[in-house]
């Protein structure tokens, strides 16, 4: 009896040949079969299935740089960048630096204030009674503390202050100083008064516009 022929590709006869007994092409999950990628990164993906830039991506963002959401960081000087010398923006809004003129024109209203009352104390008290000159000398006194160290501190404005339209606020907020840091930067006006009153007219030249107080309290005097 004669042998029977085997099926093309199942003999031993052809191990080349596909479909081999025992190896079957493109096995599932194979490179090349049912979709797979040949090779990694193929069809801009990694072995692990992370996108790759390159295949019409675009790189990812480096953290903190402008263009990716970010925006550019501020140059000094420009808007949404802190300014120097009291200007908007230095710790709190503020206004522009009050000229001198400006600011001898509310003490001078402020000086006024207290001077009315003294002065009629004095005729009073010459005409009258030195019982007057006492109280009128007080009335004036009162008038100073509240409007130079209450009324300063609480809201940045003496009357003459208010009157003209500049305010002293706190260099470093830009808030009024309160009564305590007000009373202070009066007392220190005596150096300002020393060698001619040269601290007076120290705005007139310097960069920040302050008085020698102004520098020792750190204030300045704004326009509103």
């Amino acid at each position: 009896m004669s042998t029977p022929t085997p099926p093309p590709g199942y003999g031993p006869q052809d191990p080349n040949q596909p479909g081999h007994y025992g190896q079957q092409p493109g096995q599932y999950g194979e490179p090349g079969q049912y979709g797979v990628p040949q090779q990694p990164g193929q069809y801009g993906q990694d072995p692990y299935g992370q996108q790759q830039p390159g295949y019409g991506q675009p790189p990812a963002p480096q953290y903190g740089q402008p263009g990716y959401g970010q925006p550019p960081a501020a140059q000094y000087g420009q808007p949404g960048y802190p300014q120097q010398y009291g200007q908007p923006g230095y710790g709190a809004p503020m206004g522009a630096l009050a000229e001198w003129p400006v600011r001898v024109g509310g003490s001078l209203i402020d000086s006024a204030i207290v001077l009315v009352p003294y002065l009629l104390g004095l005729v009073l008290g010459r005409a009258l009674s030195n019982f007057f000159l006492l109280l009128f000398v007080l009335v004036a006194l009162g008038l100073a503390i509240w409007n130079v160290v209450i009324r300063q501190g609480a809201t940045g404005q003496t009357i003459g202050k208010t009157v003209v339209k500049i305010k002293l606020v706190d260099a470093a907020t830009g808030q009024p100083v309160g009564a305590g840091k007000a009373f202070l930067r009066q007392v220190t006006h005596v150096v300002d008064g020393a060698a001619c009153y040269v601290g007076y007219l120290w705005p007139l030249w310097d960069e920040k516009k302050q008085t020698f107080a102004d520098k020792i309290n750190n204030t300045y005097v704004v326009r509103l």
